[in-house]
């Protein structure tokens, strides 16, 4: 006689299962640990809280970067088995955070990349010092666009959490259950 395991849940047309609830809500946790230290970082950099924060940044923007990989392909794999999108928005709305969550890391790596300095989150070398000198280019344009996707993805997420909340109101479909399981 097979076994329950009511703790692992799959993905069904009316819910998410608890692989894709954990990517959604340890990736929020970590997505809000970054907004907390780039908002820091802006508004508060000769603080104590900016010690605190800014020096995960890079490590857990590396996780997060790593967890988006992850996350689009359990999605991809488990597209016909999830709750629907109720409207195009709600589709274009999630493509957007995907797209901004995978830009995001990859114009910073871009950066690392170009201005030759070694690369290590958590003391592992992902990425070796080079000696060939900076690429300008690689440098000018994550430094360019690392800082503003990270805020439109930022206005993305407020607005991601802004619609769940609306579409719980009396007459509308409320998908917040979807993800609380």
């Amino acid at each position: 006689m097979p076994t329950s395991t009511p703790w692992l849940q799959p993905d069904s047309p009316t819910r998410y299962g608890s692989i894709s609830r954990c990517f959604h809500w340890g990736m929020a946790l970590g997505f809000a640990c970054m907004f907390a230290a780039a908002l820091t970082r802006f508004f508060a950099k000769d603080s104590a809280l900016y010690e605190l924060l800014w020096p995960i940044h890079r490590p857990l923007g590396t996780l997060l970067m790593l967890l988006v990989v992850l996350r689009a392909i359990w999605s991809l794999l488990h597209a016909r088995q999830r709750p629907a999108h109720t409207h195009q928005a709600a589709r274009l709305g999630h493509l957007a955070l995907y797209a901004l969550m995978a830009a995001v890391p990859f114009v910073a790596l871009l950066r690392q990349y170009g201005s030759g300095r070694e690369f290590a989150p958590w003391g592992i070398p992902l990425m070796a010092a080079r000696t060939d000198g900076k690429i300008e280019w690689m440098t000018e344009l994550g430094s360019l666009l690392h800082g503003p996707l990270g805020w439109v993805l930022l206005a993305c997420v407020v607005g991601h959490v802004a619609m769940a909340l609306w579409h719980r109101r009396p007459g509308h479909t409320d998908v917040l259950p979807r993800m609380l399981g």
